[in-house]
């Protein structure tokens, strides 16, 4: 219904998905309980490498796949290692409870965090890694480029990995971010129709909200001439009929009005007379994840990857 939204969003990020085979290679095997975690890489568009964990389930499989996208925290020293419980906040560890859920994840670097740094010193704080985040959006934007551009043209090769590994379950990938990684989740499963089911946590706020409440941009979500004719609103709508999660929180100025972008949506509903396709979990609270949430995006994430949802 929402194709031509789609693409009008898709030609003005002038975005490029890599849609097929893309090889990667692996650097370490390590055996943790219920899982393997493989250290990989793969090349990206500008034959920059993008660094990945790549968490496998025990078992024969096949098994459905979730792409998680790390969140930012002002923390560019770790990316992927946080979402697989090697360092950082522990509800952000996804990886770990989803792969002993018999769910594998592939969890990537983005550009500027990690493995991505050009200073990288293992997972130690470089004080250019800020700078080479802001050049690698400002070089962008005098080119006419977006820092988003990369972000999702880079995700999408990560989907492109799952769409080919030959222990995933055809048509059961989903998608999964906080923070940072939610407002590329938002990007990406509205531009890639191979994602079946995507999960946003703390990053539902239109861009009007937050130039009207002076809450600040994340870098790649600094796209020119982008609110003038979208919103993300439009995003939401460009992921019907697949399912999606907003988590939001009543004090958390990054999902301020996501109750908001709900409305919007039960009214598209009702005006075309179609099933809604979005799910809200709004809790109070912060911008933070909590054990709660943390459970209840898990349990959300299990019924349409193991349950009995339709992924035609």
């Amino acid at each position: 219904m929402f194709e031509i939204l789609r693409e009008d969003i898709k030609d003005f990020l002038r975005l490029q998905l890599i849609i097929g085979t893309v090889p990667f290679r692996t650097h370490q095997v390590s055996y943790e309980d219920g899982y393997t975690r493989y250290l990989i890489s793969y090349e990206g568009l500008e034959s920059d490498d993008i660094w990945a964990y790549l968490l496998v389930p025990k078992g024969q499989g096949p098994f459905p796949a979730v792409l998680v996208h790390h969140q930012h925290n002002g923390e560019r020293n770790i990316g992927k290692s946080e979402v697989c419980g090697i360092v950082g906040d522990p509800f952000q560890a996804f990886g770990p409870t989803l792969a002993r859920e018999g769910i594998i994840v592939l969890a990537p670097d983005s550009i500027c965090f990690e493995d991505r740094r050009k200073n990288k010193n293992g997972i130690q704080t470089d004080e250019g890694d800020w700078l080479q985040h802001y050049n690698e959006m400002s070089y962008r934007l005098v080119q006419g480029d977006t820092l988003m551009r990369k972000v999702i043209s880079d995700a999408s090769l990560a989907v492109s990995i799952l769409c080919n590994h030959p222990l995933v379950e055809d048509k059961k990938i989903g998608v999964l971010g906080h923070s940072y990684g939610g407002n590329t989740v938002l990007f990406q499963a509205a531009m890639d129709p191979r994602i079946q089911f995507a999960c946003s946590n703390g990053a539902a706020c239109t861009y009007k909200n937050k130039i009207r409440h002076q809450t600040g941009f994340e870098m790649a979500q600094i796209i020119p001439g982008f609110a003038e004719r979208f919103d993300i609103e439009d995003l939401v709508k460009c992921i019907f009929p697949r399912k999606i999660l907003l988590v939001s929180a009543t004090e958390d100025k990054y999902s301020k009005n996501a109750d908001a972008i709900e409305k919007t949506i039960i009214e598209t509903c009702n005006k075309f007379k179609i099933g809604n396709w979005v799910e809200h979990f709004r809790y109070v609270g912060g911008h933070p994840l909590t054990q709660e949430r943390f459970t209840d995006v898990v349990s959300w994430i299990k019924s349409y990857a193991k349950g009995n949802a339709d992924f035609t």
